[in-house]
C-alpha cells in the first residue's frame, strides 16, 4: 500500500523545570520542511500503521476552536505548512505543559494521502538509546524515534471534515496508557469536543442483536448461533483494522421474520451508525460470560450456559459440570497438601 507525503516537518519539544518547581516545554523550531525521501515516506506510513492499531477517542472541533481556525487558514492556503506547525508546536508545549505526564520528544506534523483519504497527523514521540555496529564492527551508542509505541497524537480525515459538515468522527486522538488526561489534554490542545463514542456504539449494537433474534423467536442454541456469527464477523474487521459496516454485517445474519437486521435495527432507531469502530472488550459478551469480583474471576462460553453451567438466580450461585483438566488438577493436589 502506497502513501504520499505531501508536507512533513519535526520539531523538538525539551522539558525543563522552572525555579518555582514546574514542568515547561520549551520549542526548538526547524526553519524550513523536511525533504520528501523515501525514508519520509516509510516513517510516514509506519507512523500511520501503527495509529490504526491504537484505541482511539473521537470528537469535532468546537467553533471557536484557535486550533480549528489555523487549520482553515492552511486549507485555504491563506497560511503556508511551516508558520502553521509552528503554532501548532507552541499550542502543544503550552498545553502540555500543564500536566505532570509532559515529557520531551519529537514534534511530528505530516499532511499525508493514504488510499485516496488526505490526513493531517500530529504526535510527540520518543526517543530511544540502542546500541549499533558499524563497518569496523565497533560499538556505537545511537538515538532513535520510537515510531511504534506512542501515547499522544492526533489525526483529522482532511478528506472527511471537508465533504461531510455533520460529521462526528473526523478526528481522532489516542487515548493513551494514562487514560482520560490523555483525552482532556487533547480536547484543550484541540479545541474539540467528544463526538462519537465507540463503546456506546458497541454496546448499542450488541443491544439491537440480541433484540433481534428474540423477535425472531429464536430459541437459546439459535440465538448463541447468531451471536457468534456477528462475533466472527467483527473479530475479521478487527483484525484487519477495519469497522463494523452494518450493511456488510446484515448481509452476513439470516432473516428473520422476513426481515434483515440492517432493516430491523433501522426500524428500531438504535442510532447506530453505518459504520462503528470495534470495541473487544465489548463485543467478547457475544460469546462469552465474563466477571470478577471478592476474590473470584470466571469466565466461560455463552453456549454452555444451562448446559455445563447452571445459573440458580434465587440461591445466587453457578454449577459447573466438568471442571476444566488444570484446575482440577490444582485442587486434587491442594487437597493432599492439606
Amino acid at each position: 500500500m502506497s502513501i504520499t507525503v505531501n508536507q512533513i516537518v519535526l520539531h523538538q519539544l525539551i522539558k525543563h523545570s522552572t525555579e518555582e518547581g514546574n514542568t515547561q516545554l520549551d520549542t526548538q523550531l526547524r526553519k524550513q520542511l523536511l525533504p520528501i525521501t523515501p525514508e519520509v515516506e516509510q516513517l510516514t506510513l509506519e507512523l500511520h500503521q501503527a495509529y490504526q492499531t491504537k484505541a482511539k477517542g473521537y470528537g469535532i472541533f468546537q467553533e471557536q476552536s484557535n486550533f480549528a481556525q489555523s487549520l482553515n487558514r492552511l486549507l485555504e492556503k491563506e497560511l503556508d505548512f511551516l508558520p502553521f506547525s509552528h503554532e501548532c508546536a507552541k499550542l502543544l508545549s503550552s498545553e502540555l505543559s500543564k500536566y505532570p505526564f509532559a515529557e520531551s520528544g519529537t514534534f511530528v506534523l505530516c499532511q499525508y494521502n493514504f488510499l485516496a483519504t488526505d490526513y493531517l497527523f500530529i504526535a510527540l514521540l520518543d526517543s530511544r538509546i540502542s546500541m549499533l555496529v558499524d563497518e569496523n564492527l565497533e560499538i556505537h551508542r545511537t538515538q532513535y524515534l520510537n515510531i511504534s509505541q506512542f501515547d499522544i497524537a492526533a489525526r483529522i480525515n482532511l478528506t472527511e471534515m471537508q465533504i461531510n459538515a455533520n460529521s462526528d468522527r473526523y478526528l481522532t486522538f489516542i487515548k493513551g496508557r494514562v487514560g482520560r488526561k490523555i483525552g482532556d489534554f487533547f480536547m484543550d490542545f484541540l479545541g474539540a469536543d467528544e463526538g462519537l463514542n465507540p463503546q456506546v456504539q458497541n454496546q448499542c449494537l450488541l443491544q439491537a442483536v440480541s433484540d433481534y433474534c428474540e423477535q425472531g423467536e429464536l430459541s437459546n442454541a439459535q440465538s448463541q448461533a447468531v451471536k457468534k456469527q456477528v462475533f466472527e464477523y467483527c473479530k475479521g474487521q478487527m483484525n484487519a483494522g477495519d469497522e463494523i459496516t452494518l450493511t456488510e454485517l446484515s448481509e452476513t445474519l439470516p432473516t428473520l421474520n422476513e426481515r434483515q437486521f440492517i432493516d430491523f435495527a433501522q426500524e428500531q432507531d438504535y442510532g447506530l451508525a453505518e459504520s462503528i469502530p470495534p470495541v473487544r472488550s465489548a463485543l467478547k459478551s457475544l460469546t462469552k460470560f465474563s466477571g470478577s469480583g471478592k476474590g473470584v474471576t470466571i469466565s466461560f462460553d455463552a453456549e454452555l450456559i444451562n448446559e455445563r453451567i447452571i445459573w440458580d438466580e434465587a440461591a445466587d450461585t453457578l454449577t459447573i459440570k466438568g471442571l476444566p483438566a488444570n484446575l482440577r488438577d490444582q485442587l486434587q493436589r491442594n487437597l493432599k497438601d492439606n
